[in-house]
């Protein structure tokens, strides 16, 4: 499936996985509103069977941010309504049916870094770099990322990227924990996808409670978290696919973890 911006395909020994791929590299996976509706009707609509995400960019860069040959001038209403539908759309995303896993590579600047930090998972190759450049260029981000980013980096760092334009490498980048996982240039996808298959392989409604759960329990105070993490631990474990997962460890049919 195509879009004009992004396109979909299924993969997996079971059609699992679902691929998406932005497809602006003439503008380096630049957002616009098309691109950005496009994710939001995606995983608003993912097809049934579908277990993990990966998204991707084509082209030498994930996604350089926002098109600025698309902004237009608005009214202060306006600009919030706007920025309001694209958080709209990036909660689509991260609250969305499934974990996803963002292949990072090349330019993960401003719009492009709000879009990874909705992601669960970031897989950076050598080749990326991190950027907040709105700080330069006299806006603000729009996209949710004072929100999402500082929970990664602190708030501290976010204000410095947007102060000083400060651009971190692939392994800067990592260190502070824009990305879980560093790979060599080329091979982010690869990584990706492995992840997403072992993801699919989890019990739904376990990946659910990690994705919508665990960072609702994270902004909630200690008390209200342990309530929380009492509820969903008990609603997880009374699932009949949890029980035949635990039974079959118990009767030595599952594998062991092992040192890595």
């Amino acid at each position: 499936m195509s879009q004009k911006h992004i396109h979909f395909e299924r993969c997996g020994e079971q059609q699992e996985i679902a691929v998406i791929r932005l497809t602006r590299a003439a503008k380096r996976n630049a957002l616009n509103d098309g691109l950005v509706m496009a994710l939001r009707d995606l995983f608003q609509n993912m097809p049934e069977g579908v277990r993990a995400a990966v998204i991707a960019g084509e082209g030498d860069h994930f996604c350089a941010g926002l098109d600025l040959s698309e902004l237009k001038e608005r009214d202060a209403g306006q600009g919030m309504h706007h920025s309001r539908a694209w958080h709209a759309a990036l909660e689509a995303l991260q609250y969305g049916p499934v974990p996803v896993i963002a292949a990072l590579h090349g330019a993960v600047v401003g719009g492009g870094l709000e879009l990874a930090s909705a992601c669960h998972i970031r897989v950076a190759d050598e080749s990326t770099f991190y950027a907040l450049p709105e700080g330069s260029r006299g806006i603000f981000v729009g996209g949710g990322g004072s929100v999402r980013i500082p929970r990664l980096i602190g708030v501290a760092r976010m204000a410095d990227m947007m102060l000083t334009g400060r651009v971190y490498n692939a392994q800067d980048g990592e260190r502070i924990g824009l990305a879980q996982y560093l790979v060599p240039v080329g091979t982010a996808f690869d990584k990706a996808l492995e992840l997403a298959a072992r993801i699919a392989q989890n019990a739904p409604l376990t990946n659910y409670a990690l994705t919508h759960v665990l960072p609702r329990i994270a902004d909630q105070p200690a008390d209200q978290g342990f309530m929380t993490e009492a509820m969903i631990s008990a609603i997880a474990q009374s699932a009949p696919e949890a029980k035949q997962r635990v039974r079959d460890f118990l009767e030595g049919r599952a594998a062991k973890v092992q040192k890595a």
